[in-house]
C-alpha cells in the first residue's frame, strides 16, 4: 500500500475493513508490506511480480532496498483474444486542433526550421549560427539573464553590495517579437556522431536525422556538412527520400571543405536560411482532426506518486486518442521490465507480439553481456522517492499507456504509420527516449515527473505533467500540469485525462505554449544501440 502522506510507527491504517499497524515511519510516497511474508516470498503490485524478498518482512513494515529484489516474471505468446472497452469519447467527438498540414497527409503542431549537422565538428558552427537568429529573430530566452548580468556588473562597477533586480521574462512579450510569425522556432540538432566509432552508428545517425527533417513539426531545413565524416551527405538525402518519396521541403546543404572560409559558410547558410524561413512563413493553420494527432508518452523523475495519479491520467487521455483514431508511442524499453506479459496479451496479433518479444530479450541480453541488466534501471533519486525496483517502476511506468490493444511495435527510427498504441523500442533514459519517439513522428510529448526534470525535444513540444501538487507549486516554471489533486480526491483520473487531453488540443493549436517550449528545452541524445538503460 502506497502512504499518501507522511506516517508514524504506531499509527493504524484501515482500508477495506482490513487494519494495518504500521510498525516503522513510511514516509510519503512510500510503501509499506500487507502481510507477514518469509524470505523469498513473491511481492505483487498492479497485478504483477515487482520483486522477492530477501528477509522476512512484517505488516506495517516499510518496503526498501534492505528487505526487498528486483524479480519479474517470464512472459511468451499464448494467444490471449485481448478485448478493450473503449472510453467515451462525446466530448471531444466532434473537436479539431488547428495544425500545420504537409504534403504527405501529416499534420503538424508546430512549424520548426532545422538546422541538421551531420557531423560533430560542424557543432561550433551551429552554435555561432544559434546565437544570432535566436536572439535577432526573437525566439531567444536568454535576455532575461543577460539583462540580470548586465546589472551584475553595473552594481560591480558602482562598488555597491546590492543585488541586482531580476528582469522578469514574460513569454507573450517574446512571442509578439518574432520576426516570422508562422514560424514557432529555430531548432539545432547537435550531436557528438557522424564519424568516428563504428560505421553502424553513422548509419543509426543518418536514419535518426532522416526521420526528424521528415517528422510533420519541420518546415525546413539547413544541412551543415563538414565533408569527409563517414555519414555524408548523399546518405542522409537518400535517407530521407526514402522515408518520403514526395518529400518537398526546402533544404538547404552547406559543406565546409567546400567553402572559402567559415565566416562564407556560416554568412551563406543564414541568408539561404532566411529564404527558407519566409518560404514556410507562408503556412498557416488550419484545422485538423483529432486522429491527425501522434503523442509520445514518457515518464522521468518518477516518483512513488507517478503510478498511482499522473501516469494513469495519461494513459486515460492515451486511451481517449486511440479511441478517436489517433497515435499513441510508448517508449523506454527497460521501463517495460516486468509488465512484458500484459503488453504481449494485448497485442493485435501474433506477429506483433513476437516482434515486442524479441526486441525486448535481445536489449536485456545485451546489457546482461555488458555486466549490467535492467534490475540497475531505478536511479537514486527514484529508490529515494518509493520505488525500490525496476519491475515496480516498470509496473507504474507502463500505465501511461492506457488500456488499448497494442497496434504495433517499432524498432527505434522506425516511423509510427498505424492508429492506435505503438511501442517503439528506446532506452529508457529521458533524452534518449524522447529523441526516439519525435524520430517515429510524435507530435506532441506528454511527459510525466514526480521529482522535476528540465526535459523537452527540439521538435515535438513537450507538456510536463507532476504527480504531485508539492512539485508544481515548487517547479512552477517547468510544470504544465498538476494531477496531484487525484491525492487529495478532488479529482478522478478519468477527469484528469480530459483535461490533459484538453491541453494537449490547444497546445498543438498553438493557443498555449508548453513550459519546456518556452525555456528552450531542446534536449536530443542519438542512441548508438549500446548499453544504455
Amino acid at each position: 500500500m502506497v502512504a499518501l502522506k507522511n506516517l508514524q510507527a504506531g499509527e493504524s491504517v484501515d482500508y477495506n475493513g482490513v487494519h494495518y499497524a504500521l510498525t516503522e515511519n513510511i514516509p510519503a510516497k512510500h510503501k509499506f508490506y500487507l502481510h507477514d511474508e518469509p524470505s523469498g516470498t513473491n511481492v505483487i503490485m498492479y497485478g504483477v511480480l515487482v520483486g522477492k524478498t530477501i528477509k522476512n518482512v512484517t505488516a506495517g513494515s516499510r518496503v526498501s532496498t534492505e528487505n526487498l529484489k528486483h524479480a519479474s516474471g517470464a512472459y511468451d505468446y499464448r494467444g490471449v483474444n485481448y478485448q478493450w472497452k473503449s472510453p467515451d469519447i462525446s466530448k471531444f467527438r466532434d473537436s479539431h486542433f488547428l495544425g500545420y498540414h504537409r504534403s504527405d497527409g501529416r499534420v503538424g503542431t508546430a512549424n520548426y526550421w532545422l538546422f541538421i549537422p551531420t557531423v560533430f565538428c560542424e557543432n561550433r558552427n551551429l552554435d555561432v549560427i544559434k546565437e544570432v537568429l535566436q536572439d535577432e529573430l526573437g525566439y531567444s530566452v536568454t535576455e532575461k539573464y543577460k539583462s540580470f548580468t548586465r546589472d551584475l556588473i553595473i552594481t560591480m562597477q558602482e562598488g555597491t553590495n546590492t543585488e541586482a533586480p531580476a528582469i522578469p521574462f514574460l513569454p507573450e512579450a517574446y512571442k509578439r517579437s518574432r520576426v516570422f510569425k508562422n514560424v514557432d522556432g529555430i531548432r539545432f540538432l547537435n550531436h557528438e556522431g557522424g564519424c568516428g566509432g563504428i560505421r553502424q552508428d553513422s548509419t543509426i545517425l543518418g536514419k535518426l536525422l532522416a526521420a526528424y527533417a521528415n517528422h510533420p513539426n519541420v518546415g525546413g531545413i539547413t544541412i551543415l556538412s563538414l565533408g569527409c565524416q563517414h555519414l555524408q551527405t548523399t546518405e542522409l538525402m537518400e535517407g530521407i527520400k526514402n522515408l518520403n518519396p514526395g518529400f518537398d521541403k526546402p533544404v538547404y546543404v552547406f559543406e565546409q571543405q567546400q567553402s572559402h572560409s567559415e565566416e562564407q559558410l556560416i554568412q551563406e547558410a543564414i541568408r539561404k536560411t532566411f529564404e527558407g524561413l519566409a518560404k514556410i512563413n507562408q503556412c498557416d493553420r488550419k484545422p485538423a482532426a483529432l486522429d491527425k494527432l501522434c503523442i509520445g508518452v514518457k515518464c522521468g523523475g518518477s516518483d512513488g506518486f507517478s503510478g498511482i495519479t499522473a501516469n494513469p491520467a495519461v494513459g486515460y487521455c492515451a486511451d481517449l486518442l486511440v479511441a478517436l483514431g489517433g497515435k499513441v508511442l510508448l517508449a523506454e524499453f527497460p521501463e517495460l521490465c516486468g509488465v512484458e506479459q500484459e503488453l504481449v496479451d494485448r497485442s493485435v496479433n501474433e506477429s506483433v507480439a513476437r516482434k515486442f518479444i524479441g526486441l525486448m530479450k535481445d536489449y536485456e541480453a545485451s546489457a546482461l553481456r555488458a555486466g549490467s541488466g535492467f534490475h540497475m534501471n531505478p536511479s537514486p533519486g527514484n529508490i529515494r522517492d518509493g520505488l525500490i525496483t525496476d519491475a515496480m517502476k516498470s509496473a507504474g511506468a507502463a500505465k501511461k499507456a492506457g488500456n488499448a490493444p497494442v497496434a504495433d511495435v517499432l524498432d527505434y527510427t522506425e516511423p509510427a504509420t498505424s492508429a492506435g498504441l505503438s511501442l517503439v523500442c528506446t532506452p529508457g533514459n529521458d533524452v534518449e527516449a524522447t529523441t526516439g519517439q519525435a524520430a517515429s513522428g510524435a507530435t506532441l510529448i506528454l511527459f510525466t515527473t514526480g521529482l522535476g526534470t528540465p526535459t523537452g525535444n527540439p521538435v515535438s513540444p513537450t507538456i510536463k505533467i507532476s504527480s504531485n501538487t508539492a512539485l508544481a507549486r515548487r517547479m512552477p516554471d517547468i510544470i504544465d500540469i498538476d494531477t496531484g489533486s487525484i491525492i487529495e480526491g478532488e479529482k478522478t483520473l478519468e477527469e484528469m485525462g480530459e483535461e490533459i487531453l484538453s491541453y494537449c488540443i490547444r497546445a498543438a493549436s498553438g493557443e498555449i505554449t508548453p513550459k519546456a517550449v518556452l525555456l528552450n528545452q531542446d534536449d536530443f541524445i542519438p542512441w548508438k544501440r549500446g548499453v544504455s538503460l
